[in-house]
């Protein structure tokens, strides 16, 4: 007897780029003795076993239901959109990572019942790829050129190119093509370019340049006695500061103390007998340049009038000078040339 049938496919399993679209065939075939009404329903089917399965999309009683998964919604459409045609095809569309899983397509149509089960991956292209050096770039050293894609599905595949020069990688370079790393061993300046390196998996490719400049070893020595000398210079220069703020210091502190010692050196003032010495010193350098002819007025000065040292006595206790009793005053030590006094005798005459 005759009954429902769904058209095999020639793949079960598809690969798709994370973007694309894609498009799960199911078509199928009614009999004369399928009455019932004609029900489609697309499933997805969870990897755990314990879950469920979500239905996606469902065609009843001549009415299309998309509303049951929201993840898709606005992403899924049946391909033709009359099903009675007997084409229950599911598009996809912008394609996520989260897509990748086992539908199944389910027809009924009373007493007929067909289901069919297709398997999709979605890849996702490679991308960001970057390209870098590691190690010394110079004649005779070790360097590795590194590949790696920040995005990209496994399994990715990475090859390196020279695309300068020679067009060809060294002969000494060995290539992972699953870590992307090119190992150029004993470099020399021949292998200075630009390489290429390419990441692809099956749904997508991408690519970078690096280029590679080999030089020869640096003066290492030079270097080092530079380093050397600029150290010494730049010490010699802080020890100099170092020296002239000390110097600066000292000067400081010594007009310091120079000036607090003469302040602490100023004399006292003078007491009362050296005034009287002052006093009497100078009437007698007065009296050697006198003349017998001014020296009348002087004569008649009583002495008692010259200030000694007795001045600081009590009251009453001052002793009274005989003019007779005075001594001239030595003017040779005064540096006065001596002159003769005249001297007046009891009857007025001068002797």
């Amino acid at each position: 007897t005759r009954s429902l049938s769904i058209t095999p496919v020639d793949q079960s399993m598809f690969e798709k780029a994370q973007g694309e679209k894609v498009t799960l065939p199911c078509t199928f075939v009614l009999s004369e003795e399928d009455e019932g009404p004609l029900d489609i329903e697309w499933v997805l089917i969870p990897t755990d076993n314990q879950k469920k399965e979500q239905i996606i999309i469902m065609y009843a009683v001549d009415r299309i239901y998309n509303h049951y998964y929201a993840a898709m919604t606005g992403r899924m459409q049946f391909t033709n959109p009359d099903p009675r045609s007997g084409d229950g095809s599911l598009d996809i569309l912008n394609l996520k990572s989260a897509d990748t899983g086992t539908y199944q397509c389910k027809v009924k149509k009373a007493p007929g019942v067909q289901s069919q089960k297709l398997q999709l991956t979605v890849l996702v292209r490679p991308a960001r790829t970057k390209c870098s050096i590691e190690g010394s770039q110079e004649i005779g050293k070790d360097v590795t050129l590194k590949c790696a894609s920040q995005e990209g599905s496994p399994l990715l595949s990475y090859d390196w190119r020279r695309v300068s020069g020679t067009q060809e990688l060294p002969a000494t370079s060995m290539l992972n093509k699953n870590t992307g790393e090119l190992l150029l061993k004993n470099a020399s300046q021949d292998y200075s370019g630009i390489y290429s390196c390419v990441a692809s998996n099956r749904v997508g490719t991408d690519e970078c340049s690096v280029e590679l400049n080999v030089t020869p070893p640096i003066n290492t020595a030079g270097i080092i006695a530079g380093a050397i000398i600029g150290t010494l210079l730049g010490l010699s220069v802080l020890a100099f500061l170092v020296f002239c703020c000390c110097k600066k210091h000292r000067e400081k502190k010594y007009e310091k103390e120079v000036h607090h010692e003469i302040r602490e050196d100023v004399p006292p003032p003078k007491s009362r007998s050296s005034t009287a010495r002052s006093y009497i010193g100078s009437n007698r350098s007065s009296l050697g340049s006198m003349s017998p002819s001014n020296m009348e007025g002087y004569t008649k000065t009583p002495y008692s009038q010259v200030p000694s040292e007795d001045f600081e006595r009590a009251p009453g206790q001052n002793p009274t000078f005989a003019p007779s009793k005075v001594a001239a005053p030595n003017l040779s030590r005064m540096g006065a040339v001596p002159v003769m006094i005249p001297a007046q005798s009891k009857d007025g005459s001068i002797v």
